[in-house]
């Protein structure tokens, strides 16, 4: 089958496509036969090796962290899933295997896909929607009324932190580019700030929580405008120490590390008297039936910017490395897949 295998760690050529063996459904998995997968950040990010204190796995490896398709086989043990399943999942982490013809997915990780949506879009789902609704629930722990910030409000976890925000009653101000904002209006937010125009420290404040999806300066600001007490979660800045211990049962060293490197801003959240967590999500198939039921009801919208046969997946890698994409960019292997 036709996969795009990490080779080694490094640039855009450290990944490649190859012909490789077929998977097999082993015990608790299922074998999918893939239509679609959706790019995400974390994906060059591993081929760059960023990641390689968290997951280190044996190259060379089948890339990609999800995907939509159908059952094509059960292993043994498989009680949830059957031969003919429309399925999307979000691959084990440390096993990845999107970005090919065939996957072997564990039956935990995966759920039955909404039936209104194509494969493309299902396949923008998983790793993005898994994020947002976990931070947003389960660490953010969204209320109706809570006055909410979300950086990044166009990109993959954005377009769906925003709707998933509205669902759980927040009041959502993000930003955007004026090339984002319409869209960004469009799917819930209440107000937009122009981050190539404003400073956020000087026109916002007072607010109850924040979802940083930008890091850097981004996120030094995101400090300043909230209410003592209050707590952001990020994607885009240092693995903190309840990183290692809550989201990847660490040993040790891994906590004693990211207690040394994310001491610079831990140091900044304290000075403005706000509580700082980086989150690590985790594949969840049950949080994607919740997401796979907000599909179905008209509550949440998938947002897909550009799709590429699997083919021209470099291209894809390129496009998304250029950070201007509105929503996820996804890859077909099957025509089903458009």
């Amino acid at each position: 089958m036709l996969a795009y295998v990490l080779t080694r760690y490094g640039g855009a050529d450290a990944m490649e496509l190859q012909d490789v063996p077929r998977p097999v459904a082993g015990p608790g998995e299922v074998l999918v036969r893939v239509f679609a997968a959706g790019l995400n950040p974390v994906d060059y990010k591993q081929r760059e090796g960023a990641v390689r204190v968290i997951t280190r796995p044996r190259l060379p490896l089948v890339a990609g962290s999800e995907l939509a398709g159908i059952v094509e086989a059960v292993g043994p043990g498989v009680t949830r899933f059957a031969t003919g399943d429309r399925v999307f999942a979000r691959v084990d982490k440390t096993l990845l295997g999107a970005f090919a013809e065939h996957a072997a997915v564990h039956e935990d990780f995966v759920a039955l896909m909404p039936r209104s949506l194509s494969y493309t879009e299902a396949a923008s789902l998983p790793l993005a929607g898994l994020t947002a609704l976990q931070a947003l629930r389960d660490e953010l722990e969204i209320k109706p009324g809570t006055k909410l910030f979300i950086s990044g409000g166009a990109g993959g976890v954005g377009t769906l932190a925003i709707q998933l925000a509205k669902y759980f009653g927040a009041e959502v101000t993000t930003t955007a580019s004026p090339r984002g904002e319409e869209l960004v209006r469009r799917l819930g937010a209440d107000a937009v700030v122009d981050y190539t125009k404003e400073n956020l420290a000087e026109v916002l404040h007072g607010f109850d929580a924040a979802l940083d999806l930008v890091g850097g300066e981004t996120l030094d600001q995101t400090f300043k405008i909230l209410k003592p007490g209050a707590k952001v979660v990020s994607i885009a800045g240092m693995p903190e120490p309840q990183t290692a211990l809550k989201d990847l049962a660490a040993p040790a060293w891994m906590t004693a590390l990211f207690w040394a490197i994310s001491l610079g801003i831990r140091s900044r959240a304290r000075e403005a008297n706000v509580r700082y967590r980086y989150l690590f999500m985790h594949p969840s198939g049950e949080d994607l039936k919740f997401l796979s039921r907000l599909v179905s009801e008209g509550k949440l919208e998938p947002v897909v910017d550009s799709s590429y046969p699997l083919e021209k997946i470099a291209d894809a890698f390129a496009a998304l490395e250029q950070g201007r994409a509105k929503g996820k960019i996804v890859v077909t292997m099957d025509t089903r897949g458009s």
